[in-house]
């Protein structure tokens, strides 16, 4: 009961930044399980997706490719094994739905 109506007001929009970080955690760097169960495991986990989201990001921003980074961290993730240039990925390649040609990958590597 020491803390003024304002200050609560601070905490909680500083909480619900936090959620939101951690929604948005979920939705873009796809940690599915942790690796490991130490804190520092969790923290080397989540900071190397981060740097890898931030990267891609960088990537697509200098190529000026007109898609979005989950859209650009799709095709490189099928594109792993691939030797063409990223540039080339986008440039040479119509990937008109992402999705499409991720199942399709699949699909060719389960047979």
């Amino acid at each position: 009961m020491e803390l003024t109506a304002v200050e609560i007001a601070l905490l909680y929009k500083n909480r619900w930044q936090v959620e939101l970080f951690f929604k948005w955690i979920k939705q873009h760097l796809k940690i599915k399980s942790f690796w490991g169960t130490s804190e520092n495991a969790v923290r080397i986990q989540i900071y190397c997706a981060i740097i890898a989201y931030c990267l891609v990001a960088i990537v697509g921003n200098e190529l000026q490719i007109d898609r979005s980074t989950y859209e650009v961290l799709q095709v490189l993730g099928i594109s792993l094994l691939d030797k063409t240039p990223v540039k080339e990925l986008f440039t040479n390649s119509d990937y008109n739905d992402v999705k499409e040609l991720f199942y399709n990958q699949l699909k060719m590597n389960l047979i």
